[in-house]
């Protein structure tokens, strides 16, 4: 009943962009379980939704709850989402967050931003992959590399999922996690923006920052994000955790 690990994915990759952390996991006799959301990976072509993304990360947290401590590690779209989840009125199995590339409040001026310039990569020659690749290329170590765009690219989600964001009350649902906060951010992250304002809501939260490293800090320092995944499954092995039929507060 030792501590399982959910890994939830950011946008336009998949269940894939985990494979250096699942190999780390499971090297350390860890159980790990990386979920595709709907419209990426193995489900592209469905049609992506705010609930079924959340439907997909409680099915695969109550399954490893079964079986121990759930810590659920999430990477962009797929820490905004996860943040809500774990920030429920009423909290899921989950005895560990570890929130990656995700300290910002998906509203206003910079989301209609970020959905334009999406869109307008979109529209290039073959969708903006030249662009993608050159970048990937010249930023992700060769261990890496390859897992990033394995499971494919959904961009035919891209739009409605950033769309869907909007309606996440972030600062009420970290105002509600109570269990070991984490949130791992690359030192250029352009989701750093209200980094201060979710310490300020999640005191009890710890910060790390990667120097010299971007938005894709899970990929690009790899032996660092994996050693900072060691700590948080260390601290739920020292303190323990919700198990199997935790789900309300008490």
């Amino acid at each position: 009943m030792g501590v399982q690990v959910v890994l939830v994915h950011g946008i336009r990759t998949s269940a894939t962009m985990w494979r250096s952390q699942v190999e780390y996991l499971r090297s350390r006799n860890v159980a790990a379980t990386a979920v595709d959301l709907p419209g990426h990976g193995t489900r592209r072509g469905e049609l992506f939704t705010l609930d079924g993304a959340l439907e997909t990360i409680d099915r695969a947290v109550r399954e490893a709850a079964s079986r121990g401590p759930v810590l659920l590690v999430a990477h962009s779209m797929g820490g905004l989402i996860s943040t809500d989840y774990v920030g429920q009125e009423e909290p899921p199995p989950v005895a560990g967050f570890v929130a990656a590339s995700c300290t910002a409040i998906p509203r206003g001026v910079g989301l209609a931003t970020y959905r334009f310039l999406a869109r307008r990569f979109d529209s290039l020659p073959d969708r903006g992959m030249w662009l993608t690749n050159y970048v990937l290329d010249r930023t992700l170590p060769h261990e890496t590399r390859p897992d990033f765009g394995a499971g494919g690219y959904a961009f035919d989600a891209q739009d409605v999922a950033l769309r869907s964001l909007s309606v996440l009350d972030l600062l009420t649902a970290l105002g509600r996690i109570e269990v070991p906060l984490w949130f791992i951010n690359g030192q250029y992250d352009q989701l750093r923006v209200n980094e201060r304002l979710f310490l300020r809501v999640a005191p009890h939260a710890e910060l790390v920052v990667v120097p010299r490293t971007s938005h894709l800090v899970t990929a690009m320092r790899p032996r660092v994000f994996n050693a900072l995944l060691g700590v948080a499954v260390a601290t739920l092995e020292r303190d323990g955790g919700p198990g199997p039929g935790h789900g309300t507060r008490t």
